[in-house]
């Protein structure tokens, strides 16, 4: 069985809707239409996980997400709320949601397992090596596969001796938690291992299910050769869970995916008056000359401005017939935190190929500024700029 879950972001800072939903009037709104499109499961969060995201206090996380957790659970949903807290977790439990989804697995707080146990709520239990501070500072791994298994096995048990029932248990191998662009790939590769020996089956009893699926975070970077494909995350009692998606959103894809045309375009920039402009995209890479670059990672801002032509999109007023800054944020962050390079001018380059394979843009404009790079002078910022055509 498939279910689909709607993510709702209660959030000025998520990764890729940050900000759209703070209102609880828009969340509820927002997690409406996803119902309707489908969702058969809500996930409200109140705070944001992506790279380098500072913790929120559980009063305003709560403050956040319980007005909308209460509406939507009133109206019948099936909500669950994404939290690393003990007391939100009890406090949204309390005002319908089903489900606890911890990306931490219970170790971000150590009140997690026993409080969620009280309730009798399920829990899903994330692999989890980290605060999204420090995100990528564990991500080491002599044997992926076998560690997060071994890993998310040790919070089973601790979920178990906690007092949660083993049928309320659900656990995620944490796409793009802990894990770089490439580790996120060797871990998809490896469910089926990690669903076989993930849950401890020598006790007579086990968690109802172990789902998997993609994060629904950044880290995700396209495998060479093929083109990147967002995945989404899945949590979910015993089933396979995926997130919502809007039908137009769907139709764009379907649109761009028919529209490949050749990578490595140049030459003069093409005159299009009408422009789209996305600035100030934040993502943790791994680029640079030096060692500690490569190990350490930093930030990278990117601001691209894509030209094309709106007159379609502004008379249908149809997304379908533009393109979805949402989605292409999100791209721009899988692409940062893809392979690492050596320079600014290869990671501006990716991100043009990328813009340039929709053939309904006629030219873009990349700029990918890296405001801690190693520089012995005091500086403000340095950037690279490019501008790339499909003439």
């Amino acid at each position: 069985m498939t279910v689909v879950m709607g993510i709702v972001n209660v959030t000025p800072d998520s990764f890729s809707d940050g900000g759209r939903y703070l209102d609880p009037d828009i969340a509820i709104a927002h997690a409406r239409a996803l119902r309707a499109q489908g969702a058969d499961l809500l996930d409200v969060g109140g705070e944001s996980t992506r790279p380098g995201a500072e913790r929120v206090a559980p009063r305003i996380e709560q403050q956040r997400v319980l007005p909308v957790v209460e509406v939507l659970a009133s109206e019948g949903a099936l909500v669950s709320i994404d939290t690393m807290n003990a007391a939100t977790a009890v406090a949204a439990v309390r005002a319908g949601a089903r489900l606890v989804n911890d990306v931490s697995g219970g170790l971000a707080d150590p009140e997690m397992l026993a409080a969620v146990a009280e309730t009798g709520a399920d829990i899903a239990l994330g692999h989890w090596r980290g605060p999204s501070r420090e995100m990528y500072a564990r991500a080491d791994y002599a044997d992926l596969a076998r560690e997060v298994t071994a890993e998310l096995r040790e919070r089973v048990d601790a979920a178990l001796s906690a007092g949660v029932h083993p049928e309320r248990i659900v656990v995620d191998p944490g796409i793009g938690f802990g894990k770089r662009a490439s580790q996120n790939w060797l871990t998809l590769r490896a469910v089926p291992e990690i669903v076989a020996l993930a849950v401890p089956r020598s006790r007579g009893h086990e968690p109802q299910g172990v789902p998997h699926g993609g994060a629904r975070r950044r880290g995700r970077s396209r495998p060479t050769g093929s083109r990147h494909r967002r995945h989404e995350r899945a949590v979910g009692a015993g089933r396979c869970v995926g997130r919502a998606r809007s039908r137009r959103s769907e139709h764009t894809r379907r649109a761009r995916r028919g529209s490949r045309i050749h990578r490595g375009r140049g030459g003069p920039m093409t005159t299009v008056a009408d422009r789209i402009t996305l600035t100030g995209v934040r993502a943790v890479g791994f680029h640079g000359v030096y060692p500690d670059e490569r190990r350490d990672g930093q930030e990278f801002v990117v601001d691209v401005t894509l030209h094309l032509s709106l007159r379609r999109a502004a008379e249908t007023d149809d997304v379908a017939d533009t393109v979805h800054y949402g989605e292409l944020a999100e791209r721009i962050v899988a692409l940062v935190e893809g392979e690492p390079v050596d320079l600014l001018e290869t990671v501006a380059q990716r991100i043009a190929d990328d813009v340039l394979d929709d053939e309904r843009v006629a030219s873009v404009t990349v700029t990918v500024h890296k405001p801690q790079a190693p520089i012995t002078v005091p500086f403000g910022d340095v950037s690279v700029t490019i501008e790339r055509s499909r003439a």
